[in-house]
């Protein structure tokens, strides 16, 4: 299994709006499904930024962490943030980690990528499955991301959609099983699994999982050694 989480999305919008809904934290915290507050901390000139994050798995249970970009290159139609992080939070399953994001202009739009790895705060075990969440929880954030983009549509309307399609997917199946044959309850509930979510409903398979290019990857792979 790689070491690193890969995910690549193409969003049709422009490359200084991406980078501001990014960047600045009060945005960055509505789309990314992976923390639920961001905040950059004071810093005097010619400091790196540092910055807070948190996770609320639970009302009264808030999982922390903090962290520094590492550098930001600026170029007309490529740009790079790098960034570390950790956390000492007992529950948190990642400790540190390193990564970047890439903005890179193309003919139909800015390709929207990030490469991270980290280290397992619960051992490897545990990462086994912690792994493929994490990878899936940013990619479903970046179509989230791209849906605002491109089409307005908020990230809280976005979560709300998301669950309500969830919800009557389950709600579907759980009827079929109830009142058809085994055969017709089968048939639905592969559908209700398989069948692609609505356009307007994010949807983490819409992104590229793995690097394309192993040879830019390998340049810049330095940035997110944990």
């Amino acid at each position: 299994m790689a070491r690193f989480v890969y995910v690549e999305c193409l969003i049709k919008a422009d490359i200084e709006e991406l980078w501001r809904r990014t960047q600045r934290p009060e945005l960055h915290q509505r789309w990314d499904l992976r923390f639920t507050e961001i905040d950059y901390l004071p810093r005097a000139n010619g400091e790196p930024q540092r910055f807070r994050y948190a996770f609320r798995l639970l009302p009264g249970l808030v999982i922390t962490g903090a962290g520094v970009t590492a550098g930001d290159r600026h170029d007309t139609d490529d740009r790079t943030s790098a960034l570390r992080f950790s956390s000492d939070h007992p529950l948190s399953l990642i400790r540190s980690g390193s990564g970047y994001w890439r903005y890179v202009q193309a003919p139909d739009g800015v390709r929207f990528i990030t490469r991270y790895g980290y280290r397992p705060g619960w051992g490897k075990a545990v990462d086994l499955v912690f792994r493929p969440l994490i990878g899936w929880a940013t990619a479903w954030s970046f179509d989230r991301l791209r849906l605002w983009l491109e089409t307005g549509q908020t990230p809280e309307r976005s979560l709300w959609q998301a669950l309500a399609e969830l919800c009557l997917r389950t709600l579907t199946t759980a009827i079929a099983v109830t009142t058809t044959p085994t055969a017709v309850a089968c048939l639905i509930g592969a559908a209700a699994i398989l069948l692609p979510p609505l356009p307007s409903t994010p949807a983490a398979r819409r992104c590229l999982r793995r690097a394309p290019h192993q040879g830019k990857a390998a340049a810049l792979a330095h940035l997110e050694t944990p």
